[in-house]
């Protein structure tokens, strides 16, 4: 048996109907897909020429065998199509079925227990990718995070447009930059600290900078 179809013959796939498929997969797939799981239809007869449903990384794609198996239909979804997918077990098989965003109903049934389980696991796997932006790639660390936004942001220039500086800031507040700190009397300090505490809790300034500020202006109350 070829290699490369193996995988998929785990949770009592059809061999013969998953050689078609991959064989003729070969020239669809696009650059950097990979089929991650393939359902095959399995009716309590005889089923000569079954439906299959292939799971990849960019989308669903539906295999309907035609003209004796001698060709196929092929039906694709991009996963940024898919609205939600849902999986029926019934005492034979489950039907497995997907909606989308233009309000397509597209329905297998008989697909085998496990199968239909791993294909509805693999679907809200990629849906949730798309919904969140998680890659394979392993997240990095809070601790990298840090190290980068202190070396690439060095001061609160870099982060705001200086054309819309004087709008970003809270009234009465003033910059580092302008005055110095030792100038300005306790009220004034402690203004200022509440208005860069404005600025940390929108997200406009690191915490590494409010904390740098607010130890240099308690040092001076």
């Amino acid at each position: 048996m070829i290699d490369n179809i193996k995988k998929f013959l785990n949770e009592e796939q059809d061999p013969k109907a998953i050689e078609k498929i991959t064989s003729k997969l070969n020239d669809l797939l696009m650059k950097n897909e990979e089929i991650g799981y393939i359902a095959v239809q399995k009716k309590p007869a005889l089923t000569v020429l079954p439906d299959s449903i292939v799971m990849t990384n960019k989308r669903i794609i539906i295999c309907q065998p035609k003209n004796l198996g001698l060709s196929m239909n092929f039906t694709d979804f991009t996963w940024d199509e898919i609205e939600g997918t849902f999986v029926k077990e019934n005492i034979l098989g489950s039907e497995f079925s997907f909606s989308t965003k233009t309000q397509i109903q597209v329905s297998i049934d008989y697909i085998p227990k496990i199968q239909a389980r791993k294909i509805f696991t693999y679907a809200k796997e990629q849906l949730d990718i798309l919904k969140n932006g998680f890659s394979k790639k392993v997240p990095p660390t809070f601790e990298s995070i840090e190290e980068i936004e202190t070396e690439e942001v060095t001061s609160f220039a870099e982060i705001i447009p200086t054309s819309n500086y004087s709008e970003t800031l809270p009234e009465n507040s003033l910059s580092t930059s302008d005055i110095k700190l030792n100038q300005l009397s306790q009220e004034e300090l402690f203004e200022k600290l509440q208005n860069y505490k404005k600025l940390l809790d929108n997200g406009l300034i690191l915490q590494g900078e409010y904390d740098a500020l607010k130890k240099e202006i308690l040092s001076l109350i």
